[in-house]
């Protein structure tokens, strides 16, 4: 009887139909946390890789992360299927690895890959044949094949689509999004050739529900993944453009919107805001106007709608301060403000990047006094200074306020309350739908 030598690629495609694949997640964030559960939940043995505190929470039982179903995380790591480690070493025994690190910028607005080379370092130390490496962080059009592939190969020896396969497949999630999570939206895959692409989307039709759809190579799922990025900033940006030129106007730019949904063609409705949040579209733009400088690009559309996104935390302030002004004569210097919500989008205990911050900056600056009410942020520290919402938001409290600002519209808030007692409130995110005297808009 002859023995029949398979290949590597179809070695690890047995290992992945079989269930006998072991997995690896480096970064247990907003990203890698959510894909680990995913994984473990479709019956494959999973190990996520993380500094000591996070892997201390997880291996202890404690969910860190408001977007993850508890009855899901108490599932995977109470049967084992879920393991947290700081030691690299157990990549040694790793089938396929998911990098799912942060991606942030510099000082001087530029791509900081740190945490992906240091990733890629510890993976290369125990690279091996037949070892699937799939990048998910979101990053510049050529840092898969022009920065990765040339880290695993040289320091581990081995020949990227002969020992080892290697795609990118761009993170999909929107935190406090019901109706979309990470097992039902459709996931993008670019390998770096024909092999690495087969394994990587059989792989991922293991443990989603979603429809799997590949690329032509990583260049190009890496790009689509910041286009789709840059298309939320520029038509925010648009939208918040329309809002300060309606409000000169006295048009409700709020009906503008409505009135354009009716169009069954040609329209998709964004609206405006006090800037944007969150890891994702403040700064993958970012990712692109630095790549464009290589090629002798200026990528002015783009950088334009990042301008005016910025703007909006300034343009509520100086609304802000015109309306105490006019109502009360007095001036930011010493007003009493409260502002509900500090998270960047509603109904999530996130802040990262949130305009809010930055409102609270400019109205520190201007000497006001601030007080914030958000029932998922009880308390932050930005700056190295130490924030505490208010434990419950009374009518004492909103009656002693000059003016409420509505930054975050969480749904769990009594905006009824708010409109009753408060003397004059800013309803930035048209939460408020009956017009009131004491309530003007964005």
């Amino acid at each position: 009887m002859v023995k029949i030598e398979y290949s590597l690629k179809q070695q690890l495609l047995n290992k992945i139909k079989n269930n006998h694949v072991l997995i690896g997640v480096i970064g247990l964030g907003y990203v890698g946390l959510p894909l680990a559960i995913e994984i473990a939940k479709a019956g494959y043995k999973t190990f996520g890789f993380d500094v000591r505190e996070k892997v201390h929470l997880i291996n202890e039982g404690y969910n860190y992360i408001n977007n993850i179903e508890e009855s899901d995380f108490k599932k995977v790591t109470n049967e084992g299927l879920l393991k947290a480690t700081n030691d690299y070493s157990f990549l040694k025994d790793i089938d396929i690895v998911c990098v799912c690190v942060p991606t942030p910028l510099d000082i001087y607005q530029q791509p900081d890959l740190s945490f992906i080379k240091n990733s890629m370092e510890n993976i290369a130390k125990y690279l091996h044949k037949g070892m699937l490496v799939i990048l998910e962080s979101t990053t510049y059009p050529g840092t898969t094949e022009e920065l990765v592939k040339p880290i695993l190969e040289k320091q581990s020896n081995l020949k990227c689509g002969k020992d080892f396969f290697l795609a990118f497949s761009p993170e999909r999630i929107d935190p406090g999004n019901l109706k979309y999570k990470l097992s039902n939206i459709p996931k993008i895959v670019g390998g770096i050739d024909l092999a690495s692409m087969e394994i990587a989307v059989f792989f991922y039709q293991h443990i989603l529900k979603s429809k799997i759809h590949s690329v032509s190579s990583p260049r190009v799922a890496e790009m689509e993944k910041i286009f789709e990025n840059i298309f939320r900033n520029v038509n925010i940006a648009l939208v918040n453009e329309m809002a300060i030129l309606c409000h000169k106007m006295d048009i409700d730019i709020w009906e503008i919107i409505e009135a354009a949904k009716t169009k069954p063609y040609g329209f998709m409705p964004f609206y405006p805001g006090p800037g944007v949040g969150g890891h994702c579209i403040p700064l993958d733009p970012f990712y692109l106007t630095w790549k464009a400088r290589e090629y002798n690009y200026h990528t002015r559309f783009i950088e334009l709608a990042g301008e005016i996104n910025r703007y909006m935390p300034e343009y509520i302030i100086e609304r802000v301060a015109k309306m105490i002004s006019l109502r009360f004569k007095k001036s930011l210097n010493g007003a009493k403000i409260l502002l509900l919500g500090v998270a960047y989008k509603k109904n999530i205990s996130d802040l990262r990047e949130s305009p809010v911050l930055e409102i609270i900056r400019k109205l520190e600056e201007e000497k006001a006094i601030l007080s914030y009410y958000d029932p998922y942020i009880p308390e932050f520290i930005h700056n190295g200074k130490e924030y505490k919402s208010l434990e419950k938001m009374t009518e004492d409290e909103i009656r002693n306020k000059d003016i409420v600002v509505i930054t975050t519209a969480h749904d769990n808030v009594n905006y009824d309350l708010v409109v009753k007692n408060a003397r004059v409130v800013f309803d930035i995110n048209n939460v408020i739908k009956v017009k009131k005297e004491n309530v003007e808009k964005l």
